[in-house]
């Protein structure tokens, strides 16, 4: 892959053509902050916190980190006032939204937002969407998505009823940022009441316990076409 020469916060350096912005900063030890972002997803761009300031030309925009990707010589600013600026107004909106949520209320005090402007609702989900493509782009379900429009967007099953297709595997609420997905394994029954789903657990052959859904591990060995006995034992007691 070529390398082209860019500037970043006043240090000229160079990266591989098309590799994002956010990569280049992490690599460097760079902080921009990220709540729809992981590095097995690909980039949504939807909660805009890791905006940067990209110049060239004598012309200057606003762009979202994670999916721009640099394919000429610019100059990018992680941290001006503008920057600072946006990310701060971003912040209050999510406190505003979701002011129980552990990892909204370090962002604001980071930030110095002590309350935010804005009227205070009672939200645990951001519309992320990192649930959504975990479920489409790593599981393969898709037994999620977003439904409703404008205030009543929201995270959920088709038509809101019971989904067939989720095997309440848990990786929609292991990429959630804020805890509003949560797991519950009781009486040998995966729950996820969020999104209407239960299913009954595997017994591990050795000790005992339940250690996943049944539907799951039936997917995952057809899947990755694997003989069902690699699935019955826990990952503990495997040799």
């Amino acid at each position: 892959m070529p390398k082209i020469g860019i500037i970043i916060d006043g240090n000229r350096i160079e990266v591989e053509q098309g590799t994002t912005i956010l990569d280049t900063a992490k690599e460097r030890g760079i902080y921009i902050p990220t709540l729809c972002y992981h590095e097995s997803l690909e980039p949504y761009a939807a909660c805009r916190l890791c905006t940067v300031e990209v110049s060239r030309g004598g012309r200057s925009k606003m762009v979202t980190a994670c999916n721009y990707p640099l394919r000429e010589e610019i100059e990018v600013k992680t941290d001006s006032e503008r920057v600072r600026r946006i990310r701060r107004t971003i912040v209050e909106l999510l406190l505003a939204s979701c002011p129980n949520v552990k990892i909204i209320r370090d962002l604001a005090k980071e930030m110095d937002i002590e309350e935010p402007r804005f009227k205070k609702e009672e939200n645990d989900c951001i519309l992320c969407g990192l649930c959504v493509r975990a479920c489409s782009e790593i599981v393969g379900v898709e037994a999620i998505s977003f439904v409703g429009r404008g205030v009543d967007r929201e995270v959920d099953t088709p038509f809101r009823v019971t989904s067939e297709a989720c095997i309440c595997c848990g990786s929609c609420a292991y990429v959630c940022p804020t805890g509003a997905i949560e797991i519950e394994d009781k009486d040998g029954v995966r729950e996820i009441k969020k999104f209407h789903a239960s299913q009954p657990l595997e017994r591990c052959k050795v000790c005992g316990n339940y250690f996943a859904p049944r539907v799951q591990i039936d997917w995952m060995t057809k899947k990755l076409n694997l003989p069902r006995e690699n699935f019955e034992v826990c990952p503990t007691c495997k040799p």
